[in-house]
């Protein structure tokens, strides 16, 4: 199973909901894969604290994966780390073909893990057509504000392109909410905006909410996943729930 996390709108949590549903699925025995193709590496420097010799970069230009590209993180957990040289993807991969790279990178990677679940850049480049062309699913973080809002409008119209032309199975397992504050009455109006706007995309707003806390940018500064630097705080409670709704949705697709 391939999931993509995207949203072409900044600091939603993309990187933290890619490290932290890749840390979960593996603690439950699945051998998980994380793929970062955000060229700020975000999701890179929040899990290793060494250098990478390749990176996702290396391996799309060469066109394989080797050993030295896949790092492991902890027990049934890899990680494909990114590069600063992804910057330059959308002049560099102009080849015929150039959607379908990564999936085809990742298509000898599919028996050995259970999940792979790749971050993405802000933007909806060749990179993040890649890895929608690459899924089977996409989990959309937002953040309860209008740019949030319309952010998921383009995506939506991006995804149905998509749809019709590289990947006809792609779904949307749903729009999860970030940096959630039930204190603020703006989020409480705008959870209905999404709700709608999520039926009209043939998903939902999933009930998981991921709170704001200072724990989880602590946890980035140790480069640890929520669950190993605070297990028993209320965000990971979060993650767990959102976990296991993600699960949920899977197994009912099949």
């Amino acid at each position: 199973m391939i999931i993509t996390i995207t949203n072409q709108k900044g600091g939603v949590g993309k990187s933290t909901i890619t490290q932290n549903i890749g840390a979960g699925l593996a603690a439950k025995g699945n051998k998980t894969l994380l793929v970062d193709i955000d060229a700020q590496a975000n999701l890179t420097l929040s899990t290793i604290k060494e250098k990478p010799k390749k990176t996702i970069y290396e391996a799309l230009k060469e066109g394989k994966i080797t050993s030295e590209t896949i790092l492991n993180v902890n027990k049934n957990l890899d990680l494909i780390p990114a590069s600063i040289l992804l910057s330059s993807a959308d002049l560099e991969f102009n080849q015929t073909g150039k959607e379908y790279k990564l999936k085809e990178l990742l298509e000898p990677l599919k028996s050995k893990y259970k999940f792979v679940i790749i971050d993405t850049a802000p933007t909806l480049g060749i990179l993040t057509i890649n890895a929608l062309t690459a899924s089977e699913e996409v989990l959309i973080p937002i953040q309860a504000d209008i740019y949030s809002l319309e952010a998921i409008k383009q995506l939506n119209q991006t995804i149905g392109t998509l749809k019709k032309y590289t990947n006809p199975n792609l779904r949307i397992a749903g729009l999860v909410l970030t940096r959630f504050n039930d204190r603020n009455i703006l989020t409480k109006k705008m959870l209905t905006s999404f709700e709608k706007l999520a039926k009209q995309f043939d998903t939902k707003l999933l009930k998981s909410k991921i709170r704001e806390a200072i724990a989880v940018k602590e946890a980035q500064l140790k480069r640890q996943d929520i669950f190993t630097y605070a297990p028993s705080a209320n965000v990971t409670k979060d993650f767990e729930d959102l976990l296991k709704e993600l699960l949920t949705i899977i197994k009912g697709r099949k």
